[in-house]
């Protein structure tokens, strides 16, 4: 009996099981971070960006110093740690902190649907530089999907719009893309090297360093701030920070850069209906449409996958 023959099968069996995993991961994040918006907007009358940014990244490091504790992931190999660092410290910089504060701040001084048009510029930019950085290449079907989901967060953002933007912070929307999509080819680098637990975890902490300028601000807003504010800067802790970039990290290992990134294009459309659902914002019929595109964008990515 040929080898082949019967080591085939397994491993395609295993490729299927890692694919699904990964998209189920994917699905998971995509959904945590289009609840982060509706967060950040309730939480963000009381709390300032940086505290904001401080506060969930404080609760997301107890959660995952203590989940990494029970599976015993709190002591990676030297060896591991060395040979990422530059990239995992560059990516804690860019996402966990920079990314957040910048996005924190840029969503006081543009409406809603702006900003989701701006934060959809990052998708394309991760494509383009795993395309360039890590060799993906560029396949039409990832192009042609991020194509027609960046025109389904463009209606989003016209729909959603009240013309309430400044300069200020439309630029601070594109940073906080930028910072994003850059922070994505980083931590593709780390992912071999550390588990997505510890990925996750190590930016955590790292960010929190970074944040801690904001620690006087966190201190003294919390005295002053409403029980709402402080449940929503917990659940952004847990469930957006600790778990959603937990599962994003375990997609982030079994699949390319540029395509994971495009499944967040389903962010803005999910955003809208969370913010019907549980902030009674009565989604115009024309972001519906949108939030269409975006669902065939993504899928048009996933079947060329």
């Amino acid at each position: 009996m040929d080898v082949t023959e019967s080591v085939t099968p397994t491993r395609l069996g295993r490729i299927r099981r890692e694919t699904t995993a990964a998209l189920g991961a994917a699905l998971v994040t995509v959904l945590l971070w289009a609840s982060a918006f509706v967060g950040i907007r309730s939480a963000g009358h009381d709390l300032s960006p940086g505290a904001l940014t401080l506060g969930r990244l404080l609760v997301a490091a107890v959660v995952l110093l203590a989940i990494a504790a029970v599976q015993g992931e709190l002591s990676p190999r030297r060896a591991d740690i060395r040979a990422v660092a530059p990239a995992l410290v560059l990516c804690s910089l860019l996402w966990f902190a920079g990314y957040m504060v910048l996005l924190n701040a840029g969503e006081r001084r543009v409406d809603a649907g702006t900003a989701a048009m701006l934060i959809g510029v990052g998708p394309i930019l991760v494509a383009i530089l795993a395309g360039l950085v890590l060799r993906e290449g560029f396949p039409r079907a990832l192009l042609a999907g991020c194509a027609v989901a960046f025109v389904g967060v463009v209606v989003i953002g016209i729909a959603t719009s009240n013309g309430g933007s400044t300069t200020t912070g439309v630029a601070l929307c594109l940073l906080a893309a930028c910072s994003y999509a850059v922070a994505v080819i980083f931590q593709k680098t780390v992912i071999g090297r550390l588990t997505a637990l510890q990925t996750t975890l190590f930016c955590c902490v790292i960010a929190v360093v970074a944040c801690l300028p904001f620690a006087w601000q966190l201190a003294r807003q919390l005295g002053d701030a409403s029980g709402g504010s402080i449940a929503w800067t917990v659940y952004l802790g847990v469930f957006p920070t600790a778990i959603g970039f937990t599962t994003w990290a375990f997609a982030l290992a079994r699949t390319s850069a540029g395509r994971l990134g495009a499944t967040t294009y389903l962010v803005p459309p999910l955003s809208v209906l969370l913010g019907w659902a549980i902030l009674s914002e009565t989604p115009p019929a024309l972001a519906l449409l949108g939030g269409a595109l975006c669902l065939a964008g993504v899928a048009v990515v996933r079947r060329g996958a």
